[in-house]
């Protein structure tokens, strides 16, 4: 016996049918939420070794996720280190490097446009984005997160010490109050930023509540540990550590609710989170500043304790539950979400690598590590080795350049205390061909933080005509 049925009803059926394979489909792309605090150091985390400063929900986290203690970052400060995360470039390639270090209100500069970030990439593949909190790669519109992928905005345009409340007297008498915006929007100036960790955190978790039947890529900037350190009543004297103690606990609490929430909504094993830092501790910051722990020196140098940073990934049920000695870094970012999303990109002009099986089978895929100062190579590790061909820090009584190279065995003497060059010239000239070949192939841009606005370009010329 044979059925006939109605055009109308195969239509139906078949519009059934792709509902569910279209539903299916977004099942299968993976959430992103990134967590990049500022200026937290190797050793602030109790799963770090911190002995006063409490975190348990990133010790959890850490516990039922892959804790990192060879993880890197693409700079040792602010802005070329976000540029890094965000386009898997480092800062020479896309010009986010300068003697100043970071950009300034007074910059015309920022992070080229042209620039395909991990949010305009995973945007062709129908994510939906969010960038909250600090940014830090231009403050002019066109260098704005909407500009570079982000559907939203919700934060502030520059690191939060760049106000004229300051000690920094150029800034004082110069720089306008800190906006605090919303997209192009400036919703308030001067804003109190013992609030901002909550704003932030409340921010996000709307998105993912927005956005919990959609793919989506969070990246969420805290402002802290960076100073000033201000915090609400309620978040005060909480710590043994004091106020930065008070600062990273809260910080830890806001992981705690993204993470209740991700598994409130029933959407944990399908997101991919990753808390981590964008350089090392402001070592000049003394009390108020973090530490790295066993590591050699602070944010901006080229020593570990600069480029090391503490890392957590988790994703229940796909991401292990171990602590890795596999080499990662921020750089690695873009090819990985965006492989993990599905999509294509130019392996070619990217200095990350994919390293999903670091991150699902605990396996070694990144060897190399590039410490760079403005946009010259300081020092490379290859695997376990870390060689200086440059002064590390020319500012101090240290070794000098007639000194160079330096070699330390970074797995075994991971504070840089003992230099065998001189027992290992094999691995030195190794090491040397390794580096060369970098030097001559990395593809340079000129830096974007030369060009100082009209507008401050008086004051400018005469704060630093003695310099």
């Amino acid at each position: 016996m044979k059925l006939f049925f109605k055009p109308s009803v195969w239509i139906i059926f078949l519009s059934l049918i792709l509902f569910s394979c279209e539903k299916n489909e977004k099942l299968k792309k993976p959430n992103f939420i990134i967590i990049f605090t500022d200026d937290l150091g190797y050793g602030d985390l109790g799963s770090y070794g911190h002995p006063t400063i409490k975190t348990p929900h990133l010790d959890q986290m850490a516990k039922e996720g892959m804790r990192f203690t060879q993880f890197y970052v693409g700079s040792s400060i602010c802005t070329p280190s976000r540029a890094a995360l965000l386009t898997g470039k480092l800062p020479v390639q896309t010009g986010m490097y300068g003697k100043r270090s970071v950009l300034f209100p007074d910059n015309a500069g920022g992070l080229d446009p042209k620039e395909i970030t991990i949010a305009s990439a995973l945007k062709k593949y129908d994510y939906k984005t969010a960038c909250i909190g600090k940014w830090h790669l231009g403050h002019l519109k066109k260098y704005m997160p909407l500009n570079h992928g982000f559907d939203s905005f919700y934060g502030i345009p520059y690191s939060n010490d760049m106000r004229p409340e300051g000690k920094w007297d150029y800034a004082r008498d110069n720089f306008p109050p800190l906006p605090f915006l919303d997209g192009h929007d400036t919703i308030g100036v001067s804003l109190d930023q013992g609030n901002f960790i909550e704003m932030f955190t409340q921010k996000s978790v709307d998105f993912v509540h927005q956005n919990k039947n959609n793919p989506f890529f969070l990246y969420l900037a805290h402002t802290a540990p960076h100073t000033p350190l201000v915090l609400t009543d309620e978040n005060k004297d909480l710590s043994m550590r004091g106020a930065y103690g008070d600062v990273v606990e809260e910080i830890d609490r806001s992981v705690g609710k993204i993470l209740k929430t991700l598994k409130d909504l029933k959407i944990a094993e399908n997101t991919f989170v990753i808390f981590t830092s964008d350089n090392g501790p402001w070592g000049w910051a003394n009390i108020d500043g973090g530490s790295s722990g066993l590591l050699k020196g602070n944010k901006g140098s080229v020593y570990e304790g600069g480029y090391r940073v503490p890392a957590i990934a988790w994703m229940p049920g796909r991401i292990p539950e171990i602590t890795t000695t596999a080499l990662a870094s921020t750089l690695d970012f873009f090819p990985t979400l965006v492989s993990l999303a599905g999509g294509e990109y130019d392996k070619k002009s990217l200095d990350g690598v994919d390293i999903s099986k670091t991150f699902f089978e605990n396996s070694n895929v990144r060897f190399d590590i590039h410490y760079y100062r403005q946009d010259t190579l300081i020092a490379l590790r290859h695997k376990e080795w870390k060689m200086y061909i440059k002064d590390p820090n020319p500012w101090d009584d240290g070794p000098t350049q007639k000194d160079m190279p330096l070699l330390y065995n970074v797995e075994q003497d991971p504070s840089e205390k003992y230099d065998i060059a001189k027992s290992n010239q094999k691995i030195i000239s190794m090491l040397e061909d390794i580096s060369l070949d970098h030097i001559q192939s990395i593809k340079k841009t000129p830096s974007q933080y030369e060009q100082i606005l009209p507008s401050y370009q008086t004051a400018y010329d005469e704060y630093n005509k003695n310099k």
